[in-house]
């Protein structure tokens, strides 16, 4: 049992932290710029400045988000360097506040219809609400509750692993294409994300 934690931790590290890396090869690969999900877009919309600059904003700093709060939840390294866990938080919060308000803007513009466009605009509605809860919540000097609205946040955030993982298993593993299996992934990369937060923290509660 042990040993599946560790290695429970160690693959969430390793994702969090390779898909937190993933955003800044569009600035070194015009490979990935032009085969990513980029090669979706319509012209009109990539010839867009206000929507390449929400894009940009939404997984540089998505990935900032990323990088910064995996950190947060190993329990010794928290308790160790409490300054540096604040200083980290507040990098997080307002990366994901940032990040969350761009990808509203480009959820709008997402491919597969309403349900696509909806499922992302709702991801970075829930997404805003459970980080400023974080937030609050740990102005209030609460930090139970604080560290349930993280746990929640940062499921959130994993979205974009998630998502990433979904993808090729429809596209590749299920045979199918892209814009059937984007609309299915605009909901479900975040939605069994949320459940699982909610029984971690269940557990938590219990413990």
């Amino acid at each position: 049992m042990k040993a599946l934690n560790i290695s429970g931790w160690v693959l969430f590290i390793l994702l969090s932290i390779g898909i937190g890396l993933y955003p800044w090869g569009y600035l070194i690969s015009e490979v990935l710029a032009e085969n990513g999900l980029l090669s979706s877009k319509l012209n009109a919309i990539l010839e867009s400045t206000i929507w390449n600059i929400q894009f940009y904003i939404h997984i540089f700093l998505g990935s900032v988000a990323m990088l910064t709060g995996w950190s947060q939840f190993i329990k010794k390294w928290r308790n160790k360097n409490i300054g540096f866990h604040r200083i980290l938080g507040k990098i997080y919060i307002i990366a994901c506040i940032l990040s969350g308000l761009a990808g509203f803007y480009i959820g709008y513009f997402a491919e597969g219809g309403i349900v696509a466009q909806t499922g992302f605009m709702a991801l970075a509605v829930v997404w805003l609400y459970t980080t400023s809860k974080a937030y609050f919540t740990i102005r209030k000097k609460n930090v139970d509750a604080h560290r349930k609205w993280m746990i929640r946040s940062y499921a959130l955030t994993w979205a974009a692993v998630t998502l990433r993982l979904w993808l090729p298993l429809f596209q590749f593993g299920l045979g199918m294409e892209f814009i059937p299996a984007y609309v299915i992934i605009a909901w479900l990369c975040w939605v069994p994300n949320l459940v699982w937060a909610e029984w971690k923290i269940k557990r938590l509660s219990l413990s």
